[in-house]
């Protein structure tokens, strides 16, 4: 289990454990990790006062105007990285981004996450989420350049020999363990080279920060392994592509369920949010097909939906929602479901009959009854654009940044 730190707490066990070097981590808007090293000596400076970062020189934080921004570390996110040396340990803290006045960035992505958690709480419903990512592994070259050639040809749930990446995600398990997060099953998927580890749910802020944590390690011991790891929708184009479903419950305080009015509410504004769980040109070509889901629908243990309800019983119900794919910021993506769930939830929201039927292998009249999901990158970003729900839970520079900055040519 992950530890819970207070700032003295961290202050003392980096002067006893032989810490060096203090890694500062936070987001770009898109959810790629950044840090800055800091030496130890400089932890109590970074906990009273922040740590200046340049924002102009991050994606997505702003020009060289107003550029300084500050990092403040959560010392609840404490975690030492194994892969670095015992002596002279690496440890590292997820942080929030604030003006020079204290002001919360609007960029701070996490910082967004934090406030739609406290809003859920206000509102009587505590949320958890867990992930399912997979990724693709694929060789070096002789130089150590990237290459598309898969690391095997495996498929679904082989076994070693042709699943050549069971001691990788073996390791890589071992190593999010270690770090205080809990996964719970891996395997290979159906494309050759393509992975899957999934991990406990938790709540909404530790769920994100953890699927951040797991990209970071995966590509550090696929790189260890002499291969690298790919978290992008589509890489192979006749194979299948790589999603992060994304499982959600809900409770409040009269054991309410709560799970029908959440559907209704993910399938009311899926369209609107789709921008920000698939924002690349590659994720629409990911929909579909293998398993990826085209039309916004719900059912139960059906995997050709866009919402499915595991067969589960207990504090395991919850639904799956299985468009988002790994380029997703969790944050962003997190925060939408949980305001798209009390949306659902305060307005009492009904969903629609489900969808018991094969989308897959279904009739064109069949699934004319049926919303599309965006069809490309064009039309998700129209969508956000014009979307009272995305302008109300979300600053006006982040959807801008996922509306108007992207490449959407030839979209």
């Amino acid at each position: 289990m992950q530890m819970k730190y207070s700032a003295q707490e961290v202050i003392q066990y980096i002067n006893e454990e032989d810490v060096k070097f203090i890694r500062l981590a936070f987001c770009d808007v898109f959810g790629i990790q950044k840090n800055v090293s800091i030496m130890s000596s400089e932890i109590s400076r970074a906990f009273e006062y922040g740590i200046a970062i340049d924002a102009s020189a991050v994606e997505g934080f702003g020009d060289e105007t107003n550029s300084d921004l500050l990092l403040h570390p959560d010392p609840e996110t404490l975690a030492v990285l194994p892969w670095r040396p015992e002596h002279g340990r690496v440890v590292r803290m997820f942080c929030s981004i604030t003006y020079p006045d204290g002001k919360i960035f609007e960029c701070d992505t996490r910082s967004l996450l934090k406030k739609a958690v406290k809003d859920a709480e206000a509102a009587g419903v505590e949320f958890s989420f867990g992930s399912e990512m997979e990724f693709y592994l694929f060789k070096l070259d002789d130089k150590g350049n990237k290459t598309f050639e898969p690391y095997d040809e495996a498929g679904y749930m082989d076994i070693a020999p042709d699943d050549r990446g069971e001691n990788i995600r073996r390791e890589i398990c071992l190593t999010l363990e270690q770090m205080g997060i809990r996964p719970e099953s891996s395997h290979h998927k159906e494309g050759p080279g393509q992975n899957e580890i999934d991990f406990r749910y938790s709540n909404p802020l530790s769920a994100a920060d953890n699927a951040i944590t797991f990209q970071v390690i995966v590509k550090t011991i696929a790189r260890r392994n002499g291969l690298w790891a790919d978290f992008s929708p589509k890489p192979l184009k006749n194979n299948p592509g790589s999603g992060f479903h994304i499982n959600i419950s809900a409770k409040d305080k009269h054991g309410s369920d709560l799970l029908p009015h959440i559907i209704a509410g993910v399938l009311e504004n899926v369209y609107d949010m789709t921008i920000f769980l698939n924002p690349s040109k590659q994720s629409y070509k990911r929909f579909g097909s293998c398993k990826a889901p085209k039309y916004i629908s719900w059912s139960k243990e059906n995997r050709s939906q866009l919402v499915r309800v595991p067969a589960a019983v207990g504090e395991y119900r919850r639904i799956e929602l299985r468009s988002p794919d790994p380029g997703a910021n969790p944050y962003l993506a997190f925060t939408l479901l949980i305001y798209a769930g009390l949306n659902g939830i305060s307005n009492k929201l009904t969903p629609p009959a489900p969808a018991d039927i094969n989308l897959f292998t279904a009739n064109q009249s069949t699934l004319e009854k049926f919303r599309c999901l965006p069809r490309n990158i064009n039309e998700a970003a129209e969508a956000a654009a014009k979307s009272s729900f995305i302008f109300k839970h979300f600053p006006e520079q982040i959807t801008r940044i996922y509306t108007d900055f992207h490449d959407k040519s030839d979209a």
